[in-house]
């Protein structure tokens, strides 16, 4: 840490020590006489200049958050989808419809995850004018959600920075011109416009932001909006890597407040260690999450069937530079001890046809809440098997998955909001949130809770959080 400081701050430092080294070297009948009260106050006002610049970076609190909550007519049940796509003979075959339902019959979605509505259309309009209508919705709807918990000391007109990400429609102008103007923002709001990033985009701009907070003044806002507009990306071919999204993608929106002040004891959560792993150097990986047009030039987003093997890959690469920050020292010692006594038995040869299994961490020690991203059950399955979690651990991943399926990169908040809800956040209580994205990339954010939501704070699951969790189908 103090070599990094110094780093940071060469110029203060050597401010001080350039000064330092000329008094003391100095002459003694220099600083005899007079003259010598004044050198000890310039001394003093450099080296009290020097260390006012060099300073630690500031603390990131999460100040409050709001999820985008769709209406009932937006439903998409098994039997509206089937009949939909039936209805629509010129764009499916009735292979492609028999593997679309047995996906979603599958895929750990429920009777109430909802789609825009451009998607109740036949055929689905996939027009600018629908996707714009879907933006406005979703996004307008998670940032008033997260100003009414704000309203009596943060506006919209507060935030000094704006980050958006959407990873498959970037119009023009930009959505985050469109928040810009809906809202009034200042005309010096430093904004940021993310796209192609995945479902990791908005722990990725969790990460940008703590770079700006950290450095920025105190008391600087940032507002994050995470979302993904399906309107346009509505694939109408019969190409199955191709089908995937159409089965597991839903509808929905996140906007986090975010500051480098506690806002007088207001901020609910202080951010912790932020890790991204980009694995894109690999081929595999970097085609897993694809956008590509089929044999007759529909444009869609491919998943590859490696999807869960490629999560489950870049999640170990990830954990290795996350575990060392976040675990206890007792962790830390037993996997060093485990490491250690794997290579002794290799090198003695009493290994010798027996694969060793090294000491896995266990990270219910670090943290007692998980946000996994809501991909798909395998993707969950994937995670929760390559970190030893239980099931309770990952509860608040798969009802999310079940109550508002795939929403990419704002899953992981409504987890958040799963949590709460359930009136399962302490004061203290740390959480992890891990999601992955095109790229192929994978993120982690830890949180540390200061202050648990007041009774119910409304948000997604408000109508419907007594009937969760529920039991999910056995996939054979």
């Amino acid at each position: 840490m103090a070599y990094k400081l110094i780093l940071n701050n060469f110029v203060p430092v050597l401010a001080v020590a350039v000064p330092a080294a000329v008094l003391f070297l100095a002459a003694p009948d220099e600083l005899t006489g007079s003259r010598l009260p004044s050198v000890y106050v310039l001394m003093a006002a450099i080296i009290a200049a020097a260390v006012s610049k060099m300073r630690l970076p500031h603390e990131v609190y999460l100040v409050e958050y709001g999820c985008f909550r769709p209406s009932p007519h937006f439903r998409a049940p098994l039997a509206t989808c089937r009949e939909h796509a039936h209805l629509m003979p010129d764009l499916y075959d009735e292979q492609s419809v028999n593997f679309m339902m047995r996906l979603i019959e599958r895929s750990g979605l429920g009777e109430e995850t909802c789609v825009p509505a451009a998607y109740h259309c036949m055929p689905p309009d996939r027009s600018l004018e629908a996707s714009r209508e879907e933006a406005e919705l979703v996004l307008f709807s998670a940032i008033d959600e997260a100003f009414a918990k704000t309203r009596s000391f943060l506006v919209p007109a507060d935030m000094d920075v704006l980050i958006l990400n959407c990873s498959v429609l970037a119009p023009i102008p930009a959505f985050t011109d469109m928040v810009v103007n809906r809202y009034k923002l200042r005309a010096d709001v430093r904004s940021v416009n993310l796209s192609g990033m995945g479902c990791s985009a908005a722990l990725m701009s969790v990460g940008l932001v703590r770079n700006i907070l950290r450095e920025a003044a105190p008391g600087t806002r940032a507002l994050i909006v995470s979302t993904e507009i399906l309107s346009s990306t509505y694939y109408v071919g019969t190409d199955r890597t191709m089908l995937l999204p159409n089965c597991l993608f839903r509808m929905g929106a996140a906007a986090m407040i975010l500051s480098n002040s506690p806002e007088r004891g207001r901020a609910r959560f202080r951010l912790g260690h932020v890790v991204r792993t980009v694995t894109s150097a690999r081929d595999k990986d970097y085609r897993c999450v694809y956008m590509d047009e089929d044999d007759r030039g529909n444009t869609a987003i491919r998943l590859s069937r490696d999807l869960p093997a490629t999560a489950g890959r870049a999640l170990q690469e990830n954990v290795a530079t996350f575990a060392p920050l976040v675990l206890p020292v007792s962790q830390k010692l037993r996997v060093a001890l485990s490491f250690l006594k794997h290579k002794v038995i290799l090198l003695t040869g009493g290994g010798a046809g027996v694969k060793q299994q090294l000491y896995r961490p266990d990270f219910r020690t670090a943290f007692e809440h998980f946000c996994i991203h809501a991909g798909g059950r395998s993707v969950i399955d994937e995670a929760q098997a390559g970190l030893g979690l239980s099931n309770q651990d990952v509860e608040a991943s798969r009802m999310t998955l079940h109550r508002l399926g795939n929403t990419s990169s704002s899953s992981v908040l409504y987890e958040l909001a799963y949590t709460e809800a359930k009136g399962r956040m302490k004061k203290g209580d740390r959480v992890w949130m891990v999601s992955f994205g095109a790229g192929f990339e994978c993120n982690s954010v830890a949180w540390v809770c200061i202050s648990p939501a007041d009774g119910d704070a409304g948000g997604p699951w408000s109508d419907c959080i007594h009937r969760y969790p529920v039991q999910l189908p056995v996939v054979v």
